[in-house]
């Protein structure tokens, strides 16, 4: 499900599509530290298709194992890769540390996947491209980058190489979305890889589900709790605001403290600044609108850990959005702590949950869970507002393959074998194509 990855030889060369992080358990997260199973020195390119962790949270490990190439991605993913990844080494940084501190003796030292150095080096083979552009990639190989509509900057990967054209899909947003553009389609494959994290399942209406946002807002406001909601930092976090904008009236959001406690906050909100042309119409009226989304006058963004600790002396009355969005890691992992025990809390969970992460047991109703070695009884009442999602559901998903010429042959990745099964039975009913489900080491010819 995690940790986006696919390597393409064409014309000679050797491309690599995402190089994403596993996420979930820490048996799962352990492959993290796995070699990459391909020589990184040989690779000729990396095309990123977004900035999620999952999808390019290894390239500074491909960069340690040798790899020397660049590294092409959509301009403002360019711009976002530096906030994801420098964040992301501070975390392997601190839970090593973390580690090393109950060494037992005799134990080996915990070390991070990768430092804040090794990211700086890797940042300095990235190539921004626009959308819509056809660079000659590579010598013979051509490439094309199209909105995916999934988060600023997210892009379907479109390559052409010995008169064969190969599509990734990467991963595809929702018509509709607030402040993204709707996916573009593709006119023609030869071969698709495409993402089926949702390939069984339809999400809930956007409309019920933004009123499900206001009702679990009035009723923790008449509770006296607090709301704590698990998202990241790019994409879903935005959109919250988004609404929380949209809705400052017939809300009353003006009585509530939202804290964005992310130390990531402010610097996303310049490069979303910075890239006021990817947003739909409705966006950019709503920018240049009062309240602003990102400026309204009850936000509060922590950078500071010192910031974020006192957000817990905060009984009730306030909104902590918090990373990451999985609760697999992050500051949300201290308010859960805190927070989880009393009965007036109000988590809410707006995204995909992945298998062995801390989000995905709360969601399935865990009465204990265990935060930073801490068994934590847990009361707060649950929520899952799947409409939010930034991911296509199975109706996103099949009608952007529609959006093709003619079917091409299609392999599902990026999704648990459920919603993959799932997908594949639609997609031969409607189209006639039998989908194939690869599992990792599968070589498929274009």
């Amino acid at each position: 499900m995690t940790g986006s990855m696919h390597l393409v030889e064409a014309a000679g060369r050797r491309i690599l599509l995402d190089c994403g992080m596993v996420q979930g358990s820490p048996e799962a997260e352990a492959a993290n530290f796995a070699p990459f199973p391909f020589d990184a020195a040989a690779l000729d390119a990396v095309v990123l298709s977004h900035a999620h962790i999952d999808h390019c949270g290894r390239l500074p490990r491909l960069a340690m194992a040798g790899f020397e190439g660049p590294i092409y991605t959509q301009a403002a993913t360019a711009d976002l890769l530096p906030i994801m990844l420098l964040d992301s080494a501070s975390l392997q940084e601190s839970d090593a540390e973390r580690a090393n501190r109950r060494r037992r003796p005799g134990q080996p030292p915990a070390m991070p996947l990768y430092t804040r150095e090794d990211v700086q080096r890797t940042l300095e083979r990235v190539r921004p491209l626009a959308y819509g552009a056809h660079p000659a990639l590579l010598a013979g190989v051509d490439l094309t980058l199209r909105d995916a509509g999934h988060i600023l900057g997210s892009a379907s990967v479109e390559l052409r190489a010995d008169g064969r054209t190969l599509v990734f899909s990467g991963d595809l947003g929702m018509r509709g979305t607030p402040i993204l553009r709707d996916p573009e389609p593709v006119p023609a494959a030869d071969l698709l890889l495409l993402e089926s994290t949702y390939g069984n399942r339809n999400h809930r209406d956007r409309v019920a589900t933004v009123q499900e946002l206001g009702e679990i807002l009035r009723a923790a406001w008449r509770d006296g709790g607090n709301v704590l909601i698990p998202a990241f930092a790019v994409g879903r976090t935005q959109e919250l605001l988004y609404w929380f904008a949209r809705h400052w009236d017939d809300w009353d959001m003006a009585r509530w403290r939202i804290h964005l406690d992310s130390p990531m906050a402010s610097k996303v909100v310049r490069v979303y600044d910075r890239h006021h042309e990817l947003f739909d119409a409705e966006a950019r009226a709503a920018w240049r609108g009062t309240p602003n989304p990102f400026r309204l006058p009850n936000l509060h963004i922590s950078e500071s850990v010192e910031e974020s600790m006192a957000i817990n002396r905060i009984h009730g009355g306030a909104i902590i959005i918090a990373g990451n969005g999985m609760a697999s890691g992050g500051r949300i992992l201290h308010h859960m702590r805190q927070h989880l025990p009393h009965r007036q809390t109000r988590i809410v969970f707006v995204g995909y949950q992945a298998e062995g992460t801390l989000g995905r047991r709360l969601v399935e109703g865990a009465r204990w869970v265990r935060i930073h070695g801490h068994d934590v009884q847990v009361h707060a009442h649950r929520h899952t507002v799947g409409g939010l999602s930034a991911h296509a559901d199975q109706r996103g998903l099949l009608e952007w393959y529609a959006g093709f010429g003619a079917p091409p042959p299609v392999a599902l990745v990026h999704g648990e074998d459920l919603a993959r099964e799932a997908l594949a039975g639609e997609l031969l009913t409607r189209h006639g194509v039998q989908a194939l489900l690869p599992r990792p080491g599968l070589v498929l010819d274009v």
